[in-house]
């Protein structure tokens, strides 16, 4: 059991850390992502400890690499901001003035 908990505590850091390197400019603040990717990795450990019972101490690991994961992703923010005049990838451009079902508007 200690070595789950210090395995997804390692883990969540280690991989939080990496993000917040990697994806400086994407996430919020370091200490945000540190303690999200820690968190969830602990949660994770608890979660997949708990469903599968003890002594799956690799699957725990797996376990909470993946819900770690998943909680840094929640923190990204988009690429780069999309303009309010650009128009929308794959959006169909309005000609005259109609209505959904395709009548037209008095």
């Amino acid at each position: 059991m200690i070595l789950e908990i210090l395995g997804s505590a390692l883990i969540g850091l280690g991989l939080s850390a990496a993000a917040a390197v990697l994806l400086a400019r994407r996430l919020p603040a370091r200490h945000l992502v540190l303690l999200a990717g820690g968190l969830g990795a602990l949660f994770g450990a608890y979660v997949t400890h708990e469903a599968l019972g003890p002594g799956h101490v690799p699957a725990t690991l797996l376990g909470a690499l993946g819900v770690s994961a998943v909680m840094i992703s929640l923190l990204l923010r988009p690429a780069a901001a999309a303009s309010a005049s650009a128009p929308v990838a794959g959006s169909v451009p309005v000609v005259g003035n109609t209505s959904v079902a395709g009548r037209a508007i008095p």
